[in-house]
């Protein structure tokens, strides 16, 4: 099935059709329509998925996709047009233009975390730079991935866009075909099989993958603002975000002031007993609450630890001062569980943050510009905050992505575009003059060449 699926996309992408840019305005239009008329329907799926509060997937889900669709469609026809560049003075005389062209068959790999827009947002890029598109949704949020195939059968014919369900077994045969470009969303070890796979093919990929975010929070920080903004960047989707906060890092004099503050903005959020709040979701299920739970044994949760196997409840915890080498500290978390390691002076936290690959995010709470200016250039990692956690991701203006084991290639806005774009440089040579010096015999033309071409 999935051989003959992409045989009849890659015939049909052969028909130009989707290379005309009205052709793929009105496909995201139909898109738009459908999204908005099942959006009531999206945020139930996602709340029987892993009991996600409305608010949650309205703001991290269902808005999301629909504003990286609404500024596609504007801004699709400018995208699309060829660019003119800037002819080198070796070709004069000559016109240099930079075409977007599709890739063509395209593999969207989408994640369980937000299963909903991390499907959709790289979906509506790649259909707009006028590719075919096989989705693979996550086996885990099963409500949500029958959600996708309804909304994308009635909006698309099967060779243009097509959504494929299945567990490792699907993905493992999608990876074995020939495709023109893949793009996966998930965790550091399964984006190596990828990488490997679409090695085997020269085939280009996107990988976002994930990683041990640090906060940084030093002895000028506004301990209160600070102790609200981590809270709900860590404990939105139930910590089950790749750009949370995964450890903190901060200065002994402010250790138990975060505490306190961080006890009153739980207390806020979820209120005394966050088990019982509608606006903390669950663990996707019960392998990942068995993995977290592991890493409550034997620490000191200072806030939180409660557990219920039953229902895949963890309770938003703080851990104090684990060893580095215990459970919690070995990989990213990916749940509401937030080590707290304390440092006397800012020199300490390198060997800590250099022991890990490149983080996917990075965040520092400070008021004194300059120390937290040095500390953002000084470490390596795909995006991130100054006094705030995880907004990064919303502005389509900036790049999404990570760098070294946190992933390759980054999108959003018009880099969405580009990322499912080949850029194609064609020079347009005028034959109305046609300068001799460059072709042979060469001799006395060299001074006349190393002339030129330090003005290129």
């Amino acid at each position: 099935m999935i051989p003959e699926l992409l045989q009849s996309q890659k015939d049909y992408f052969n028909t130009d059709e989707t290379k005309t840019v009205s052709f793929r305005k009105q496909a995201l239009k139909r898109l738009k329509a459908e999204l908005i008329k099942r959006e009531t329907a999206i945020i139930s799926a996602l709340e029987k998925d892993f009991k996600k509060p409305a608010f949650e997937s309205v703001l991290t889900e269902t808005q999301v996709v629909l504003s990286e669709l609404e500024f596609s469609i504007k801004n699709i026809n400018s995208w699309a047009k060829p660019k003119r560049v800037m002819p080198a003075l070796m070709n004069f005389p000559s016109t240099d233009r930079l075409y977007s062209e599709p890739y063509g068959a395209v593999l969207i790999i989408a994640p369980w975390n937000y299963p909903y827009q991390l499907a959709m947002a790289p979906l509506i890029a790649a259909i707009a730079a006028g590719n075919t598109v096989i989705l693979k949704p996550s086996e885990l949020t099963t409500h949500t991935a029958d959600l996708l195939n309804a909304i994308i059968t009635s909006v698309f014919k099967p060779e243009h866009v097509s959504v494929v369900q299945g567990g490792v077994d699907v993905s493992t045969k999608l990876l074995a075909q020939k495709w023109d470009y893949i793009f996966f969303t998930g965790s550091v070890n399964v984006g190596k099989i990828v990488a490997k796979a679409a090695a085997k093919h020269l085939t280009p990929v996107t990988l976002e993958l994930g990683g041990k975010n640090p906060c940084i929070i030093d002895a000028t920080a506004n301990i209160q603002l600070t102790a609200k903004r981590i809270v709900w960047g860590k404990f939105v989707n139930a910590g089950q975000t790749c750009i949370a906060p995964d450890y903190i890092l901060i200065h002994q004099s402010k250790k138990e002031a975060f505490y306190k503050a961080m006890r009153t903005e739980i207390k806020k959020a979820y209120s005394n007993n966050p088990k019982a709040s509608e606006d903390f979701a669950r663990i996707i299920n019960q392998n990942n609450f068995d993995r977290l739970a592991k890493m409550l044994v034997n620490e000191n949760c200072c806030i939180g630890g409660e557990t219920d196997a039953k229902t895949n409840y963890i309770a938003p915890t703080l851990i104090d001062e684990p060893k580095l080498d215990c459970e919690v500290m070995k990989d990213e978390i990916f749940g509401p569980i937030l080590p707290v390691i304390s440092y006397d002076d800012i020199s300490e936290i390198d060997a800590i943050i250099n022991s890990y690959a490149k983080p996917l995010s990075l965040y520092v709470f400070s008021t004194d510009n300059k120390k937290a200016e040095k500390l953002i250039t000084k470490f390596s990692f795909g995006g991130g905050c100054i006094n705030d956690t995880v907004i990064h991701f919303v502005n389509h203006r900036l790049p999404f992505g990570g760098v070294g084991n946190s992933g390759i290639g980054a999108y959003h806005g018009k880099l969405s575009f580009d990322t499912f774009s080949h850029k194609k440089a064609v020079v347009k040579k005028a034959n109305w003059l046609d300068l001799p010096v460059r072709y042979a015999p060469y001799n006395g033309k060299l001074k006349w060449v190393r002339t030129v071409l330090k003005w290129l």
